[in-house]
């Protein structure tokens, strides 16, 4: 074996030791960043349940057909009572607010590192081998630093979520921005536009149904981060599903595990006609 043959360099005991050092050298900082991340997640929760459960899901109901169509709309909103119903409205808002935190931070630092590395081919060099890294890495390992840095509970799950879900956001932004014609691009040179009145005014809003399925993907993989990480603490359906798990209730496995599904059908609708335009007073 090559083991053998060549002496084993000591990865595991470098990355613990960057790890230690990390916590001592930076530990208020991650103090901080776990307080506003909770305080996020606790306040959104707390928000969307202040409103009655009949109230939210008719809002909800309303911006699926503003934004969808009038079947989604309805799927909406009787999926959200279906929710209520089974008695699973707050762990769902608890997942929710999760998704929510960890999708806004991911597109607040995911869509700009993408349109950076759209103009600059030297960061899309250096962007899209750590990209693949963070795509090809098994879910459960973000879990570990985000442990150690941030203790158990909502904000690992919010950490681990934010990292697991920008990949798509990025790539699919570049992507989007790169694919726009290059015609449209000389001509905006030659009526003298600047390098921003170029990307604002055409790039971006070319390569909009791009970015959306970017955000598409970002919001499902989030989801499927917070549930995972229900074993750290992260509280939400996902917690219900650990739990059924752990203790063989496959009824109640199968109600958390349809709300869970019900969601992830109504987030993916809406942000999948997000990107499109209603023409003639109709969707299509």
């Amino acid at each position: 074996m090559m083991s053998d043959l060549l002496p084993r360099l000591p990865f595991a005991q470098w990355i613990d030791s960057s790890v230690d050092w990390l916590v001592v050298t930076f530990g208020s900082v991650f103090d901080g960043i776990s307080n506003v991340l909770k305080t996020m997640v606790e306040g959104s929760v707390e928000g969307m349940n202040f409103v009655p459960s009949i109230l939210l899901a008719i809002l909800f109901a309303l911006l699926a057909w503003f934004i969808s169509t009038k079947r989604i709309a309805l799927f909406t909103l009787v999926g959200l009572l279906f929710i209520d119903y089974l008695g699973y409205w707050y762990p769902m808002l608890q997942m929710l607010a999760l998704v929510l935190t960890s999708v806004v931070i991911a597109l607040v630092i995911g869509i700009p590192m993408g349109v950076w590395g759209s103009q600059q081919p030297t960061v899309r060099k250096i962007i899209n081998p750590i990209l693949d890294l963070m795509q090809t890495m098994p879910a459960f390992v973000y879990l570990l630093p985000a442990i150690f840095f941030f203790n158990i509970g909502v904000v690992p799950g919010v950490v681990a979520s934010v990292i697991f879900s920008m990949p798509p956001t990025i790539r699919l932004t570049m992507l989007g921005i790169e694919q726009v014609p290059k015609d449209l691009i000389e001509a905006t040179e030659a009526f003298g536009s600047t390098s921003w009145q170029r990307l604002s005014k055409v790039q971006i809003p070319l390569a909009k149904p791009t970015i959306m399925a970017g955000v598409n993907q970002s919001i499902m993989l989030s989801l499927s981060m917070v549930v995972i990480a229900s074993m750290v603490g992260a509280p939400g359906l996902g917690q219900k599903v650990y739990q059924a798990v752990t203790q063989l209730k496959t009824g109640v496995g199968f109600e958390t595990g349809l709300s869970i599904v019900i969601v992830a059908i109504i987030l993916d609708r809406i942000t999948q006609h997000a990107g499109k335009k209603k023409q003639g007073g109709t969707t299509l």
